[in-house]
C-alpha cells in the first residue's frame, strides 16, 4: 500500500457493479433492477429520506472477493546457499537462497453483471504483487454462499478484470449508467467490502469529473468521491440515485492510509466498452505514438514563451515509431489530437490511446515558437515488456570515472554567468568524460561539475556528470554558447531557460530551469 498523500491503488481491494445492456441472455434481467420500483424509491429533488430501499435492492449484485496467493518471500538464513543452510530449515522450501514461498490472501470487492454470473473488479484485486502467483479466486455472495471464480480476462492499463461464477440459479445484477452526465454535487453511494468487513455502504456526492492526479496514464481520469471508500472496497461500484453504476472504485488519496474523502473511480463510460471485450475474448488495443511526454507546467511553458494549461511537451520520440514517421520531434508542444485540446482534464496520452489503431490525424503544434500541423497514423501499443528500456548507469561503470557519486572532482572555471544565472558550473564535454558519464564519445555539449543545491537546477534533480546538449533550442558545445543562451533569455525577459540534458545515461530530457 503506498499512501503519503499519493494515489493508493486501491489495495482497497474492493468490488465495482455494473452490468451490460448487450450480449447476455434476454433472461438475465431479473427483479433486481425493475425500473418501476427504483423510480418509487429514489428521491425526484433534494436529498433522500433515506438510501434503504435503493440498497436493498442493488447490495445482493455486490460481491467480495477473495485471492489465495504462493508469495515468494526473502531468505533471512544467513547460511542460505552453503552446506549450513539447512541448520535453519532451508532445504527444499527454498533455503538455497531463492527465498521461500509462502501462502498469502488479499481481500476485495466485485459486482455482478449478467444473471449468468460474470462479475467485474479491478485487475489489482486479482493480481499477485511482485513474483507471487495466485492459486485461486473466490466469490463471496450477500447470502454467505461462496463460489469459485474463473478469470475470464483482465486489463492492467485501465485496472480492470472480469470473473466468471457457475450457480444453479440466475442471479441478481446491475447496470452500467451515464457517468458523463454525472454533475458535481450529485449524490452516489458506494457499496464494497472495506477491510474483509462484508458488504458495507458509504454515501456522499460527486466531489470533481475527469479528475486527473497527474500520473501521465492514458486512464487517468477518475471521478472523484467524498463517500468513505477504504482498503478492501476496490473494484466495488459507485452509484447513482438511478440505481446505474457511474464509476469502480479504485484508489484513494490519503496521508494516513484511511479515508479522508477523496475517493478515486474509473468512470463507467471508461470501464464499460472494456469490460465488454473482456467478456467476449476481444483484444484491447490502445492507440501509440512512441512518444516521451511531460506536462506543460508553468515553467515550461515560462522558458517556451507559451500559454500555460494548454498543450503537453514532448520529451522524447522513439525512432521508427508513428510520431517520428510523422515529423514529430523532442521539444514539440502538442497542443490538439484531432481537433481536441489536449489539457490537464484530456491529456495526450487519454486522446491517442482512445484512438484506433492505423487512423491518421492532424498534430497541432507548436515547434520553436511557430504552429504548425502535422499528419501522424496511429500505431497499435506495444506490450509492457516490449516498452522495458535499459538505462546505463555510470556509477557502475568500470574505469576511472570523475562523475560517480561519492567522486568530488574540482569545479572547472568559467565565466561565472551560469553559476549566477543558473547555479551551474559546466566544462567542455569530451571523450574521455563522455567515457565516464555514460554517453556516446561523440555527444556534443557540455557537462555539469557543480549544482548549487539551492538553485532551481539543483531542486530540478540536476547533478555533477548531467549533460546540456541544447539551451533554449539551441546546440550547446561550449561554456560560450550556454552563456550566450542565458543572455538571450535575459533579454527576452524570460524569467526560465529550457534545457536538454542527459542524466546519467538516460534518454535527453528537457528540463525548465528558472533564472535567478
Amino acid at each position: 500500500m503506498r499512501y503519503a498523500y499519493g494515489l493508493t491503488s486501491a489495495l482497497l481491494l474492493g468490488g465495482a457493479t455494473f452490468s451490460l445492456v448487450s450480449g447476455f441472455p434476454a433472461g438475465a434481467q431479473v427483479a433486481q433492477n425493475d425500473a418501476q420500483k427504483m423510480s418509487a424509491v429514489v428521491p425526484r429533488a433534494g436529498a433522500p429520506a433515506s438510501f434503504a430501499d435503493l440498497t436493498a435492492q442493488l447490495q445482493p449484485a455486490v460481491v467480495n472477493i477473495s485471492t489465495r496467493q504462493k508469495v515468494k518471500v526473502q531468505n533471512e538464513n544467513p547460511l542460505a546457499g552453503t552446506p549450513f543452510e539447512g541448520m535453519f530449515g532451508g532445504g527444499d522450501n527454498g533455503g538455497g537462497g531463492g527465498g521461500q514461498t509462502r501462502e498469502a490472501q488479499s481481500l476485495g470487492s466485485g459486482f455482478i453483471v449478467s444473471a449468468d454470473g460474470y462479475i467485474v473488479t479491478n485487475n489489482h484485486v486479482i493480481t499477485a504483487e511482485g513474483q507471487g502467483e495466485v492459486e485461486s479466486i473466490s466469490v463471496t455472495l450477500t447470502d454467505g454462499n461462496e463460489y469459485p471464480a474463473k478469470l475470464v480476462g483482465k486489463d492492467a492499463q485501465s485496472d480492470l478484470a472480469v470473473l466468471k461464477i457457475t450457480t444453479p440459479k440466475p442471479l441478481p445484477f446491475v447496470k452500467f449508467g451515464d457517468s458523463g452526465a454525472a454533475r458535481v454535487g450529485d449524490w452516489v453511494i458506494a457499496i464494497g467490502n472495506p477491510f474483509g468487513l462484508g458488504g458495507t455502504v458509504t454515501a456522499g456526492i460527486v466531489s470533481a469529473v475527469l479528475r486527473n492526479t497527474g500520473s501521465g496514464s492514458a486512464y487517468d481520469r477518475y471521478i472523484q468521491t467524498d463517500a468513505a471508500i477504504n482498503q478492501g472496497n476496490s473494484g466495488g461500484p459507485m452509484f447513482d440515485m438511478k440505481g446505474q453504476v457511474i464509476g469502480i472504485n479504485r484508489a484513494i488519496l490519503s496521508p494516513t492510509g484511511g479515508s479522508v474523502g477523496i475517493g478515486l473511480a474509473i468512470p463507467s463510460d471508461i470501464a464499460s466498452p472494456i469490460v465488454d471485450k473482456l467478456i467476449h475474448g476481444q483484444t484491447i488495443a490502445r492507440g501509440y505514438l512512441g512518444v516521451r511526454i511531460q506536462p506543460l507546467n508553468d515553467d515550461l511553458a515560462d522558458s517556451l514563451g507559451v500559454p500555460h494549461n494548454k498543450g503537453e511537451f514532448i520529451q522524447g520520440v522513439e525512432p521508427g515509431k508513428a510520431a517520428a514517421l510523422g515529423g514529430v520531434l523532442a521539444g514539440d508542444v502538442v497542443l490538439r489530437v484531432n481537433g481536441q485540446d489536449v489539457s490537464p482534464r484530456q491529456s495526450l496520452s487519454y486522446l491517442v490511446a482512445n484512438t484506433a489503431p492505423g487512423t491518421r490525424i492532424p498534430l497541432d503544434i507548436i515547434r520553436n515558437g511557430k504552429p504548425m500541423t502535422l499528419q501522424v497514423t496511429v500505431a497499435t501499443r506495444p506490450s509492457e515488456e516490449e516498452l522495458a528500456q535499459q538505462t546505463f548507469d555510470p556509477d557502475n561503470a568500470g574505469g576511472d570515472n570523475p562523475f560517480k557519486k561519492g567522486a568530488n572532482p574540482k569545479a572547472p572555471a568559467s565565466s561565472g554567468l551560469t553559476e549566477k544565472a543558473i547555479g551551474l558550473s559546466v566544462q567542455p564535454l569530451t571523450p574521455p568524460i563522455a567515457r565516464a558519464v555514460g554517453v556516446a564519445e561523440n555527444t556534443k555539449g557540455v557537462v555539469i561539475g557543480f549544482v548549487d543545491p539551492n538553485s532551481d537546477a539543483g531542486a530540478k534533480g540536476l547533478s555533477r556528470g548531467d549533460v546540456v546538449v541544447s539551451a533554449g533550442y539551441q546546440p550547446v558545445n561550449t561554456v560560450a554558447e550556454l552563456e550566450a543562451a542565458i543572455r538571450a533569455a535575459q533579454a527576452s525577459n524570460r524569467p526560465a531557460l529550457l534545457l536538454q540534458v542527459i542524466h546519467r545515461g538516460q534518454p535527453a530530457a528537457y528540463v525548465p530551469i528558472r533564472l535567478r
